[in-house]
C-alpha cells in the first residue's frame, strides 16, 4: 500500500497541548480508530516540541534558531499512513480536526 505523510499545520497555543479544546483532543484521540475502519493504517505518529526548540539549517550552512517561515503556522505534529490511494489519505487528513491550521497530505517517494 502507498504511503502518505499527513502533516498538521496549526498556531502554537501558550500552553502548548494543556490548550487544546477538550473536543479537537477528543477527535484527535478517536482518529486512529477511525483510520483503521477505512482499512488504511497509521505507520507513525509524532508530535513536535514547540517552534522555539527548532534549529534551521540555510544554504552555506549557517545555524539559525526556530523555523523561521514566513507563516503563523508551524508543524504541530504528523502521521505516515498507508492508504489505497491519495484520495483515502485525503479522507483521513479530513477526520482530523484543525483549530486555524491546516492539514497537508503527501505522498511519499517509494522506497
Amino acid at each position: 500500500m502507498p504511503q502518505y505523510a499527513i502533516l498538521i499545520y496549526e498556531r502554537e497555543l501558550p500552553g502548548g497541548a494543556a490548550d487544546i479544546p477538550p473536543d479537537v483532543m477528543e477527535a484527535n484521540l478517536r482518529a486512529g480508530e477511525k483510520i483503521a475502519a477505512m482499512g488504511a493504517r497509521v505507520v507513525h505518529e509524532q508530535g513536535l516540541q514547540p517552534s522555539a526548540t527548532a534549529r534551521t539549517i540555510r544554504k552555506g550552512g549557517v545555524v539559525t534558531d526556530g523555523p523561521f517561515l514566513e507563516t503563523k503556522e508551524v508543524i504541530a505534529g504528523f502521521f505516515v499512513v498507508e492508504a489505497a490511494d491519495l484520495d483515502q489519505a485525503i479522507e483521513i487528513g479530513r477526520l482530523l480536526p484543525i483549530m486555524d491550521g491546516a492539514v497537508e497530505v503527501r505522498p511519499l517517494l517509494a522506497g
